[in-house]
């Protein structure tokens, strides 16, 4: 959980997060932090820290079998770090509905085999406040933003080496993929880390440290912060 000052206090797991804002008769808006960057930057346990309730964007994944899904240049493997693998369309209307109602089903993907495995309720109750994370997060910053339940959108970043360290160590971990998929990818998304960063700060989300996300998700969460402006 963050503090007022924005300093993490322990750790908790995706659930309610409505103990952040008092508890009134009256209805609450609903707004999402979208918390974007690249794979394995840590948006997940930062997500996790500050105690509020998580929507994992990752979870709209389209399946390893839809004919849409883009391939690598010049290779067979499936580019998974492509827009076009995700669903953006089910995404942005999981985070209108749980801003309206407070709750939603979502889709459990499983990623080491490329589906959809289950369908869950994700309830946040009447919290303020709640985060969507993922690596697709900026590229629907614009439409949260136009149909107002934006609160902030942050993009981490950090150093390429350290970013690719722990994604590979947590894909082999969780038995992602292969272990020369993993390699294969991992050492092109250290490549692309910089312009990556760069293509959803163009989006409009903001690029920070773990450190700045944690003040920015705090003020978010204290109503002290205005939605990002339009590019």
């Amino acid at each position: 959980m963050l503090d007022t000052n924005g300093l993490p206090r322990g750790s908790t797991a995706r659930g309610n997060g409505s103990h952040w804002c008092p508890v009134s008769s009256l209805p609450i808006p609903t707004r999402v932090v979208l918390l974007a960057g690249p794979s394995g930057s840590g948006k997940s346990s930062l997500a996790a820290v500050t105690g509020l309730p998580v929507l994992r964007l990752d979870d709209f994944y389209k399946e390893g079998d839809d004919p849409t899904l883009p391939l690598v240049d010049g290779s067979s493997d499936i580019d998974w770090d492509s827009p076009r693998s995700w669903d953006a369309d089910a995404a942005v209307s999981a985070i209108v509905e749980l801003c309206r109602t407070g709750r939603t089903d979502v889709p459990v993907y499983d990623i080491a085999t490329s589906s959809r495995v289950d369908r869950e309720r994700l309830d946040i109750e009447r919290t303020p406040l709640f985060v969507a994370e993922g690596i697709f997060a900026a590229e629907i910053v614009s439409r949260c933003r136009d149909l107002d339940v934006l609160a902030d959108a942050l993009c981490l970043r950090g150093r390429p080496s350290t970013t690719f360290r722990r994604r590979l160590a947590r894909d082999l971990r969780e038995g992602r993929k292969s272990v020369p998929f993993l390699l294969r990818r991992g050492w092109r998304l250290m490549r692309a880390e910089r312009a990556i960063v760069a293509r959803q700060a163009e989006l409009g989300a903001h690029p920070c440290a773990k450190a700045e996300a944690l003040g920015r998700l705090a003020a978010a969460a204290a109503g002290r912060h205005r939605t990002p402006a339009t590019n």
